[in-house]
């Protein structure tokens, strides 16, 4: 149940400190272990992130996208619908719109590094995490009780 819920928070917050985790997370007796554990979660859902962000970027690149403006992404692309897959396999809940965006503007960042070669340096995906740690939103109060699954039907 931990997992399922952390991959839904992931719609709202890519990087949540263990701070907030620990807010999140009521029924949990948080110690070095467990919190060690919560924080990799959240690094394996970044990094499936993106790795699609990068393949569908370089997927644009080779079918002759030439500006990042022209990506776009909706409920219906094809990167949505899996990512939707990946974290709301159930479809538990509603994604938020904010994802949308979040997922745009990173396949776009993606794009333009690598349009622009600079994922030829050592450090490149660096400066796009920045941007994208920017994306996250606040995430929902029913997120913080434990009986969270209940209250997905009165959301």
């Amino acid at each position: 149940m931990h997992l399922r819920k952390a991959k839904l928070m992931f719609f709202y917050c890519r990087y949540p400190s263990s701070a907030i985790l620990k807010v999140y997370f009521p029924d949990i007796k948080f110690n070095k272990n467990n919190t060690a554990q919560l924080v990799k979660w959240f690094s394996n859902f970044r990094e499936f992130f993106y790795i699609q962000m990068e393949k569908y970027a370089r997927q644009a690149l080779a079918e002759g996208c030439k500006h990042a403006d022209e990506l776009h992404v909706s409920p219906d692309s094809e990167l949505y619908r899996v990512l939707n897959l990946h974290y709301n396999r159930n479809n538990q809940i509603e994604v938020p719109d904010n994802f949308r965006r979040c997922v745009q503007g990173s396949l776009r960042e993606f794009f333009r590094s690598i349009y622009s070669g600079k994922d030829a340096e050592p450090s490149w995906k660096k400066a796009i995490y920045k941007v994208i740690a920017r994306l996250d939103d606040t995430l929902p109060e029913y997120f913080k009780s434990p009986n969270w699954m209940e209250q997905l039907g009165e959301v």
